[in-house]
């Protein structure tokens, strides 16, 4: 056993009190807050390199054996989660501090490295009730990160996020007492050991429990028709907390990967394709509603904020199979839209410091119009799906993942027209800002432009983009590898439970 695996989750809780207790020393605060993160990128990708041979590694809280014990698991999913996690929190923490959001409140910082903290052990954690408890640290940082800064619209959109989430919250508890009635334990790879011994009698259950979960993983991955809470919440929040925000539906989707290929995926007999016969039709609809929403939007935060739903809808079209083909879709494109909304709502804030406000009226041209111009239309491209980023690759294996699927037709047609909405969506907004503003005068001096600290995280996230880009190959073997594990879970069941096993 290794203590290097658990580093992610040591490191951000020393380091968020840490930071809690130099507060109003913001030089110390920036400092430790991205040495920490720097840190956690390297630490991130040598465990994505771990995992790469194959090998899954489980470490055991307490040195207690599982079932019984807490263990934390790194396989290839997980190393590949914590990774993108730690990458989009790198350039949005650098931009937080080039543009001074971080000033606008004593606890930024601490309540970041919580965040992190919290989402590191949801994507680790081997144990279902504890990805309760880390689906709560996370929630906690993030509602205070909601209302950094303060005002009225946002913390009215900060009381309807909490509302949602403890809800969802109160249904994980139910589906916890539910699960635990039907299998004896929590601990996932025990849950998959035991759930093909199941009789037929606890069939009506079973289906109860996963239909549950399921819930409960909707409403963090914003799946219709329980995606009301993303687009108040996305377009209040401070723009480097929506930004990071992008990583938390995405919670929601790695969730159903784990659970359902580990316990109540296609092969599980008393389930059979009951959860994906669900999953897909109302993935199909998220699509459309989101993408109808970028057309409607009435500001560049909401047309980015329903982007993110019709993004979330895609991801779950990819999902919901549950084969390996469209897996490796799905993680493709997970990782591709989480960068691309990342970067998104950071030019959309870069835009709303110039002309004071992201509606779309017509104003005067902004400072640094034209580099504005080129990130706005370069995130939008990704967002969109067009070529020759990385969304459009996207886009591509997703339809090729899903033609021989049943309700192939009905994939094919809203992926590629609602792919066609968003761009008038987009170049409407896009128009609006940056083309149409030239018709009218300036009646003062433009907002001083960005620093080049905060041009650097969003420069980042749009390099990584590229960088997807150029290494679609390698990076899709890696994640063919990824798929090929999620759907042979016997190495998975095996490492956690050992001698048990």
């Amino acid at each position: 056993m290794t203590h290097f695996m658990v580093l992610p989750l040591i490191i951000t809780a020393v380091m968020a009190p840490t930071l809690l207790l130099v507060r109003g020393q913001l030089v110390i605060q920036r400092t430790l807050s991205v040495a920490t993160t720097a840190l956690l990128v390297v630490i991130c990708a040598m465990l994505m390199a771990q995992a790469a041979t194959g090998e899954v590694t489980v470490y055991k809280m307490g040195n207690w054996d599982a079932p019984f014990g807490i263990v934390m698991v790194m396989d290839r999913l997980s190393a590949l989660m914590i990774t993108l996690t730690a990458l989009l929190a790198l350039g949005v923490l650098i931009y937080s501090i080039g543009t001074k959001w971080d000033e606008r409140g004593a606890h930024f910082h601490p309540l970041y490295q919580f965040q992190l903290f919290g989402l590191f052990g949801a994507m680790m954690t081997g144990d279902i009730f504890n990805l309760f408890v880390f689906f709560e640290v996370l929630l906690i940082a993030s509602y205070g990160l909601m209302v950094h800064g303060g005002g009225r619209l946002r913390t009215r959109a900060g009381v309807q996020y909490i509302i949602y989430n403890l809800a969802g919250s109160t249904l994980f508890v139910f589906s916890l007492a539910t699960i635990y009635a039907v299998f004896g334990t929590l601990n996932m790879a025990d849950m998959a050991a035991k759930a093909a011994t199941l009789p037929p009698e606890d069939a009506a259950l079973v289906r109860t429990a996963g239909a549950m979960v399921l819930l409960v993983f909707a409403v963090k991955g914003a799946l219709l028709p329980l995606h009301f809470w993303l687009p108040n919440t996305y377009t209040h929040a401070p723009a480097p907390v929506a930004a990071l925000f992008a990583i938390m539906t995405k919670v929601g989707a790695y969730a159903i990967l784990r659970v359902f290929t580990l316990i109540f995926g296609p092969s599980l007999a008393l389930t059979g394709t009951l959860f994906s016969d669900l999953l897909m039709p109302a993935a199909l609809i998220t699509t459309v509603i989101g993408m109808v929403g970028v057309m409607a939007g009435g500001s560049l935060a909401r047309v980015a904020s329903f982007a993110a739903v019709g993004s979330m809808g895609t991801l779950f079209i990819a999902i919901a199979p549950f084969t390996e083909g469209a897996t490796v879709a799905a993680l493709y494109y997970l990782i591709h839209s989480t960068l691309a909304a990342g970067a998104l709502f950071l030019v959309i804030d870069m835009v709303q410091a110039r002309r004071g406000t992201c509606a779309l009226d017509l104003r005067a041209p902004i400072a640094q119009s034209g580099l504005v111009a080129a990130l706005f239309f370069a995130a939008a491209i990704a967002t969109t799906g067009l070529p020759p980023l990385s969304g459009f690759i996207g886009k591509l294996f997703v339809l090729d993942a899903l033609r021989d699927h049943a309700l192939a037709v009905w994939v094919w047609g809203v992926v590629l027209v609602t792919s066609l909405v968003a761009v008038v969506g987009f170049s409407q907004a896009g128009s609006i800002v940056f083309w149409k503003a030239h018709a009218v005068k300036a009646d003062s001096t433009p907002a001083a432009p960005a620093t080049g600290v905060a041009l650097a995280g969003v420069g980042g996230l749009l390099a990584l983009i590229v960088l997807m880009t150029i290494v679609a190959g390698p990076l899709t073997d890696y994640l063919t590898d990824t798929a090929a594990q999620l759907y042979a879970p016997e190495g998975y069941i095996g490492a956690v439970l050992g001698a048990e096993e």
